[in-house]
């Protein structure tokens, strides 16, 4: 079975280009569950890179290898990316978390950090990446997910399984330890 790939969709939305390969996988079809991984490793490398910054590599193979054993699970196949997405986050974390030297915030810069976007591949610029490393994992991740995925708090309170005061507070103080480590 082939199915367009990423940036040959023809218009279609990713998971309608995914879902058949995610039935297809989920009946044993080893052929569609490669085709699958290739497809989305692209968007999970992409959750992954900001978050454990000096473990991206192991990350993407974690989450790859959490959505291989997770896929038979999943009920609709038009939810892969959102339940990708709650994966790769919790292993991009988990990694990230392993070997992250936490540093404390300071609170008083509270500007709102500008010209954090990626560019039209996704990508973003080293010196982003460089700030961002140098945040702690929980608000490396809480930053990336509110200001990259544009997740309202609701959302990435679930996702990161914490409270949506607790997203608020560590979003504040990620904001203003991004603008210091801009600065820097």
């Amino acid at each position: 079975m082939r199915i367009q790939g990423e940036g040959e969709s023809g218009g279609a939305e990713p998971w309608e280009v995914a879902a058949p390969l995610v039935r297809a996988a989920q009946d044993g079809d080893a052929l569609a569950m490669d085709e699958l991984l290739t497809l989305v490793t692209p968007y999970v490398t992409r959750l992954c890179r900001p978050i454990a910054v000096t473990d991206t590599a192991d990350a993407v193979q974690e989450s790859l290898v959490a959505i291989f054993k997770g896929l038979r699970g999943l009920r609709d196949p038009q939810a892969l990316y959102g339940w990708m997405r709650t994966v790769t986050v919790r292993e991009a974390v988990r990694m990230a978390r392993r070997t992250a030297v936490e540093q404390p915030a300071a609170p008083e810069d509270l500007v709102r950090p500008a010209g954090l976007r990626a560019d039209r591949d996704g990508e973003l610029s080293a010196d982003i990446r460089d700030a961002l490393a140098r945040l702690p994992v929980r608000h490396r991740a809480v930053l990336v997910l509110r200001e990259l995925e544009g997740l309202d708090e609701r959302t990435v309170a679930d996702l990161l399984g914490v409270a949506p005061g607790t997203v608020k507070s560590r979003l504040h103080r990620a904001r203003a330890s991004f603008r210091k480590a801009w600065s820097r």
